[in-house]
C-alpha cells in the first residue's frame, strides 16, 4: 500500500519549487531558478523511481518470481 506521505512530500517539494522559482525570477536571477527547478525535479524522479522499484518487488514477491 502506498504511503501518503510520499504524496506530500511531492506537493511539498512542487510548492517549494514553485515560490523559489518566482522570487529568483523576481530578483533578476533567472539562470539559478532555472537551475534550481532542474534539481527539484531529478529529486522528485528518484522519489518515483524508488516507489517504483518498490512496486516491482511487490509483484515479484506476489507472484514468487
Amino acid at each position: 500500500m502506498i504511503d501518503i506521505g510520499i504524496i506530500f512530500k511531492i506537493a511539498g517539494a512542487g510548492i517549494i519549487m514553485m515560490v523559489l522559482d518566482k522570487v529568483l525570477e523576481a530578483g533578476g536571477k533567472k539562470e539559478i531558478a532555472t537551475i534550481t527547478n532542474l534539481v527539484g525535479i531529478i529529486v522528485i524522479l528518484i522519489m518515483v523511481i524508488s516507489l517504483i522499484g518498490d512496486l516491482f518487488n511487490s509483484i515479484k514477491t506476489m507472484f514468487i518470481l
